[in-house]
């Protein structure tokens, strides 16, 4: 049977016990690690951020452009994905960039990887789009409620302990049934599922913390994931 796996974490800094732990999980000795920039707009100080990060590990570590033209890139989106062992999904904005991995394709090309057996992780909204939905700030105003790719058929919440306004929005919506029961992260926080059921949850702190987020008699429990540390 193939173990699909995916890790998902609060905050989408390029965090070195994240990424080592991700690559521990691919299961090889030196996992090719795709890092995928879309919702930051390919921003290239978050690109020299991972691969200096990936410098004090034993990765081949590369990266997955969308603002390319056909005349640089050569390698379709296909065979760039196809080499992974891992893929890694930064913060920014989750609305435009599934919208953008929708045109190009690569919602369907990630699934595929997925189903193959290719580790997918990330945090923030390189965390949220694996799931069923959670609230994002990618529109105007305030925050509001974004579909994911279904990965796994969860809701989430990244950013639970820095941004005071997600926490209880979560749970309102919870409560109204906007959203399904899901999983919340700290930014500090991970969890690692296989086959969509938790595997381990993981933290670089003992602040940190991951919760299974549900609506009990018409009340909000969390139930707070015992954490392995890593660092």
């Amino acid at each position: 049977m193939i173990k699909k796996q995916l890790f998902l974490y609060g905050s989408g800094r390029n965090r070195l016990p994240f990424l080592n732990y991700l690559a521990s999980i691919t299961g090889k000795a030196r996992p090719n690690i795709c890092f995928v920039p879309t919702a930051s707009g390919d921003d290239k100080d978050y690109i020299i951020s991972f691969y200096e990060v990936c410098k004090q590990l034993d990765v081949q570590p590369c990266v997955l452009p969308v603002w390319i033209n056909s005349y640089d890139q050569k390698e379709t989106f296909a065979e760039r994905i196809d080499q992974m062992d891992a893929i890694v999904v930064g913060g920014g904005n989750t609305l435009n960039m599934l919208a953008i991995w929708k045109a190009q394709g690569i919602d369907v090309l990630l699934r595929k990887a997925y189903d193959k057996g290719v580790v997918m992780a990330g945090g923030s909204a390189g965390s949220l789009c694996w799931s069923n939905g959670g609230t994002t700030d990618s529109r105007p105003a305030e925050l509001s409620i974004v579909e994911g790719l279904k990965f796994i058929d969860k809701s989430h919440c990244p950013h639970y302990n820095s941004e005071p306004t997600r926490r209880p929005l979560y749970h309102n919506n919870i409560l109204s049934k906007k959203l399904s029961d899901g999983y919340a992260c700290d930014d500090q926080s991970g969890i690692h599922f296989i086959n969509g059921t938790v595997h381990k949850a993981v933290s670089l702190d003992q602040e940190n913390h991951s919760y299974y987020v549900y609506q009990r008699n018409g009340e909000i429990t969390e139930e707070r994931l015992k954490s392995e540390i890593i660092n």
